[in-house]
């Protein structure tokens, strides 16, 4: 038994560590999985989301190290990114301990159900099928391939962007399922620049928000630490033993069982809540 969990416990939640971060890396989803597993294990909600940030930290902090290339030359956007995604995450921690328990117990299913449907419209595939059709065009006209082209300067930027990846950061701090997804969709939609480089900026935003978020759950004290270290060691496995296992399984299949997860997950709760 440590901290009132049992080695039991902790093996379950490392497993469950494994599953999101594989599912965080096969469909970018991997609250999908850890959230609903501490709930599972009788984490209280509040204290299951706010362990589950401090979780997957990792991954955006790795997400950023390993796409240096694709930030370079971009410095203005990565500060400005990290600084609105720590700004919004702690806008979404103090939402989230502010407001009445049961306010996120309410909006949880549906969150749950948002990210799903996220899964199911698979923007990112959408935006790499593109990526990938614009990259053999390129190469048959010698022109420069898409990881290499620039982003555009901020200043052209329209107004909704930025109040996208405001609401994005704010989003992550709160609950943060499907938040990289939507990042993601948002970017594309703006046309900033190619698929490689606003992937990497979403990270940034995720990654900031999830750091600040931590910073007030840990000052608050509604962190289980013994979970969020299993979660977060199971997290990085699941990551590290996701791309050769992917390799072999359809991306439909892996995204249709993580849509009718999420749903089945979201109808469970919703059940056991209103």
């Amino acid at each position: 038994m440590i901290a009132g969990l049992s080695l039991t416990t902790l093996l379950l939640i490392l497993l469950a560590g494994i599953g999101a971060g594989f599912v965080g890396y096969a469909v970018g989803a991997s609250s999908l999985v850890s959230y609903p597993a501490l709930l599972a294990l009788g984490i209280p909600p509040v204290m299951a989301n706010a362990s589950n940030t401090v979780g997957v930290i990792g991954t955006g902090v790795g997400g950023m190290l390993g796409a240096r290339r694709e930030l370079a030359g971009q410095t203005g956007r990565v500060v400005a990114y990290i600084a609105i995604g720590a700004s919004g995450g702690v806008a979404g921690a103090f939402l989230l301990l502010g407001l009445d328990p049961t306010v996120f117990e309410y909006l949880a299913p549906a969150l749950i159900l948002f990210s799903a449907v996220l899964i199911g419209v698979n923007p990112r595939g959408r935006m790499q099928a593109r990526r990938a059709c614009a990259d053999v065009r390129s190469q048959l006209d010698g022109v420069a391939p898409a990881i290499d082209r620039p982003v555009q300067p901020m200043r052209d930027d329209a107004w909704w962007v930025w109040l996208g990846v405001c609401s994005v950061a704010v989003y992550s701090g709160y609950f943060g399922a499907g938040a990289g997804t939507l990042g993601l969709a948002m970017l594309d939609a703006a046309r900033i620049g190619p698929f490689h480089k606003i992937n990497a900026l979403k990270t940034l935003v995720g990654m900031g928000a999830n750091i600040s978020a931590s910073v007030i759950f840990i000052a608050k004290g509604v962190v289980d630490w013994p979970a969020a270290i299993m979660l977060c060691v199971g997290c990085f496995i699941g990551g590290y033993i996701a791309p050769p296992i992917t390799r072999r399984i359809p991306a439909r299949a892996m995204r249709a069982a993580a849509v009718v997860a999420g749903v089945v997950l979201a109808a469970d709760l919703a059940l056991k809540t209103y």
